[in-house]
């Protein structure tokens, strides 16, 4: 069995070699950031999170500690210090889980599946369960106006450059366009 501190390692390499943003918070491999993008076919879609990440001492054996920095609306995420409650994190962790299950599958179907009868955030669960298509709606106001990828430290450019074939007056643009026209 490896150590804690040869497994924090490389279940951190890990991360960083799949499609996830990985920013050291300092010279340890204890704390970072990670970006976030909510779940396809969920009211989330489309919002980007930065997401902090810190490891025990005792990491693989003991949880990471997860929050969201930008806020998001959840019923069990609270809305002012961005903490999750997440169960397979805070009580059933297990050191046959890793890095990339947190953000592959664990937070998405903590998006996609919420638990309102647990919640950190009240408001967002009693919405939920008085009014889905209202807390959808919410969720959606909040991604547009917290999750943007801005929002979450991401460089805007990152998000549109696959977009920019056709300019917004409709017609495709060109690099010899960049320079614009001559001053008459």
């Amino acid at each position: 069995m490896s150590s804690p501190s040869k497994r924090r390692e490389m279940d951190l390499m890990k991360l960083m070699t799949t499609d996830y943003k990985v920013e050291m918070i300092n010279d340890g491999m204890q704390e970072f950031y990670v970006e976030f993008h909510g779940p396809k076919d969920s009211p989330y879609q489309g919002g980007v999170w930065r997401v902090r990440v810190e490891l025990p001492d005792a990491y693989p054996y003991k949880s990471p500690s997860i929050g969201f920095i930008n806020k998001i609306y959840h019923p069990n995420v609270d809305e002012t210090s961005g903490s999750v409650c997440l169960d397979v994190i805070n009580q059933t962790w297990s050191p046959m889980f890793d890095l990339v299950n947190v953000f592959e599958v664990f937070l998405p179907q903590l998006l996609l599946y919420p638990n309102p009868s647990d919640p950190l955030n009240g408001e967002a669960a009693a919405l939920m369960m008085r009014d889905r298509d209202s807390y959808e709606q919410r969720v959606k106001e909040y991604c547009e106006k917290y999750a943007k990828p801005e929002d979450a430290g991401v460089a805007p450019v990152d998000e549109s450059s696959s977009d920019e074939e056709v300019s917004e007056d409709g017609y495709g643009s060109s690099d010899d366009e960049v320079a614009g026209k001559a001053d008459p």
